[in-house]
């Protein structure tokens, strides 16, 4: 099979490399339409010696499936996000997924739409539920939480607002920019929702934070899909001093606009395949369950929300050359072209594919 590997740069490399074959608990699925995201142009920038296949959106047919695997059989429409850093990646003719981390997608879901969820909803919904410990769905807020979501017409960003709704959190506090009429179809303004635009300069952008703490009570959590540029110190400086909670998507470059007492954490969508931070209960139970469990979870959610109609996938741009149109949409993104939009490629598009 041809399979897309990014260098630095980003500069990609098409080679041919031998279909996987699925661990017990695995699910290898014949791509249809593969996703992208910032950190596929990233990862080789700060590990530049680990050259892989970086996708991890997968959307398509399963083609085989483990010995253990229970819920998925060869021929059903899914998506599933590929565990970060390892082999069988989705910028591929098929690729690998874990069964926790995979779901159906309903027929009136495109490959093209559902290929834009995985990493990114996963990201979102780590972030107000397992780090923000934020009201679930089916135990939703009963009283007004403010909460801030900076980037919020990144595809985190809109994802995070689509959970929040369903959690009844409100009011959703959106930081945006180019993004905004996207943004504007997702919030609910009866409830209080509204949007900042950064573009106003950070000085305006920290007033509008404190005309909105006036308005609707302190500001206690803030999820930060942009964590660059200063966003986490204009909103440090708004958030309460004593209960605050931050959580971040990339590593803090410099934290020292974040006061200690603040409680800042960073949410890190590859620990779905790992156990949980340590955790008093499972050393009382004897178990292990936590972010796998989460993450299993929260894929069954995706798949039930676009079939209900409550959830919908990133707005989003099908490059043309399939696997070859990879390198010009990854240097895309690293020049920040890319506002409410996902770049997707469809791998039969891929010239010299053997069907």
């Amino acid at each position: 099979m041809k399979e897309a590997i990014v260098h630095r740069g980003p500069r990609v490399e098409i080679i041919e490399s031998p279909i996987p074959t699925p661990g017990p608990d695995q699910i290898v699925t014949k791509v249809v339409v593969s996703g992208s995201n910032p950190k596929d142009w990233k990862l080789p920038e700060w590990v530049p010696d680990r050259v892989i296949n970086q996708g991890d959106d997968i959307a398509g047919i399963v083609y085989a499936v483990g010995t253990n695997v229970t819920e998925f059989k060869p021929g059903d429409r899914i998506a599933a996000f590929h565990e970060m850093q390892a082999p069988g990646g989705s910028y591929a003719e098929y690729a690998v997924s874990w069964e926790h981390c995979t779901f159906h997608i309903p027929t009136k879901t495109t490959f093209e739409e559902a290929a834009t969820i995985p990493l990114a909803g996963i990201t979102a919904a780590m972030g107000i539920y397992q780090r923000l410990s934020l009201p679930l769905p089916w135990h939703p807020a009963t009283k007004p939480i403010p909460l801030v979501v900076y980037g919020a017409a990144s595809a985190v960003g809109s994802y995070a607002i689509q959970l929040a709704r369903i959690s009844n959190i409100h009011p959703l506090i959106c930081v945006a920019g180019r993004g905004i009429p996207h943004v504007e179809g997702l919030i609910d303004k009866s409830k209080g929702d509204m949007i900042i635009d950064y573009r106003s300069g950070d000085e305006s952008v920290v007033q509008a934070l404190r005309e909105a703490a006036k308005q609707h009570g302190k500001l206690e959590y803030a999820l930060d899909a942009v964590s660059e540029n200063g966003s986490y110190i204009n909103i440090c400086k708004v958030l309460d001093g004593k209960t605050g909670h931050i959580t971040l998507v990339l590593p803090a470059k410099d934290d020292s606009g974040i006061p200690s007492s603040i409680t800042r954490s960073a949410t890190l969508c590859g620990s779905v395949f790992d156990s949980m931070d340590d955790d008093p209960w499972e050393k009382e139970l004897g178990t292990r369950t936590g972010n796998k469990e989460f993450g299993f979870v929260m894929c069954r959610l995706f798949g039930r929300g676009l079939a209900r109609g409550w959830f919908k996938g990133q707005p989003h741009e099908v490059v043309p050359g399939g696997l070859y149109g990879i390198e010009g949409a990854l240097k895309k993104l690293k020049e920040g072209k890319a506002s409410a939009v996902k770049y997707v490629f469809r791998i039969t598009d891929t010239p010299g594919l053997q069907n």
